[in-house]
């Protein structure tokens, strides 16, 4: 296989709300929440009209975008024996994924995340990991990884205790580690860490410029270029209306975001910009050539609602 993405297996369920919703819920526009409380995550989804249910999960959607390239991929995430978790697999199977993982009924149910778009597209995200959470190193398949030429792994999946074996197995048997930091919440909450594994476990970083000027502190966008040159990396940012950069060793090279689209959805603009930028890779492109194809892409699914391209 080309690439196996190891991340949370969650099942999307996108629905449209108004400004008020945010506001009301003391939930910060733009940003993911985790949800502890099964309840509590069960009361803001009875309130609310679903538009759409899709297998999604961050890495999950990058790796569905690399097979929609015919690109040979697998995906490791965890889920219960469930209905959710039944929809899940045979959402990825459509995709043609290699589904890595052999599930059963969990004490935990398969995990959710509700994505909240407002009238302006931007997505609000409400996470209850349920099993998904809970993956440990016996649910990484060291062989899997070994006849890979990369794995891709997102920050969302990063913690303490058995996700973190689950990470440390798969880079411990992995040719090339490949990561998304996923959400400045992510960075927030394990940038000690992070800063660690960018500098040394990493050989692709993907993140957006929030993202990874958190994660060293950086006063402006020029700090990001010298740490980049600095750790001998490659990285690979989007920038928002500022387009992306990539800097690979001492190799920077950019490009603009395309124009006049018909935005209705930001949900997996970076998941699907990352898949671009790694068909490329996979495929010899130059470093230009890959940030093109990002771009193509997550052009293409903004357009659309979902994170997952018709």
């Amino acid at each position: 296989m080309k690439i196996i993405g190891i991340g949370n297996a969650i099942v999307d369920v996108i629905c449209k709300v108004d400004e008020s919703f945010i506001t009301k819920n003391n939930l910060v526009k733009g940003n993911m929440k985790l949800i502890f409380d099964e309840t509590e995550f069960k009361n803001l989804l009875s309130s609310l009209k679903i538009e759409k249910t899709i297998s999604g999960g961050s890495v999950a959607n990058s790796i569905v975008g690399l097979s929609q390239l015919n690109n040979n991929v697998g995906f490791i995430g965890k889920i219960s024996n469930d209905d959710l978790g039944e929809k899940y697999e045979i959402g990825l199977k459509k995709e043609n994924v290699n589904y890595i993982y052999k599930k059963k009924k969990e004490n935990l149910p398969t995990g959710t995340c509700l994505i909240l778009v407002t009238p302006d597209s931007e997505r609000t995200m409400c996470t209850f990991l349920g099993i998904a959470g809970k993956i440990n190193d016996n649910d990484v398949s060291a062989d899997a990884i070994k006849n890979s030429e990369m794995i891709f792994l997102e920050g969302y999946l990063w913690d303490e205790g058995d996700p973190k074996k689950a990470f440390d197995k798969a880079m411990y048997n992995s040719k090339k580690v490949s990561m998304s930091l996923s959400d400045k919440f992510c960075v927030d909450r394990h940038k000690t860490h992070f800063l660690n594994l960018v500098k040394k476990k990493l050989d692709i970083t993907f993140a957006n410029e929030e993202e990874i000027m958190t994660l060293i502190n950086a006063k402006d966008f020029g700090e990001v270029i010298t740490f980049a040159k600095q750790t001998n990396k490659h990285l690979v940012i989007t920038r928002g209306k500022k387009g992306a950069v990539s800097i690979n060793n001492d190799k920077i090279e950019e490009v603009g975001v395309k124009e006049n689209l018909n935005i209705v959805d930001l949900t997996g603009a970076g998941d699907l910009f990352a898949a671009g930028y790694l068909h490329g890779l996979i495929n010899n492109f130059s470093q230009i050539e890959c940030l093109t194809k990002g771009t193509e892409m997550s052009s293409k699914i903004i357009q659309q609602i979902g994170a997952r391209l018709n």
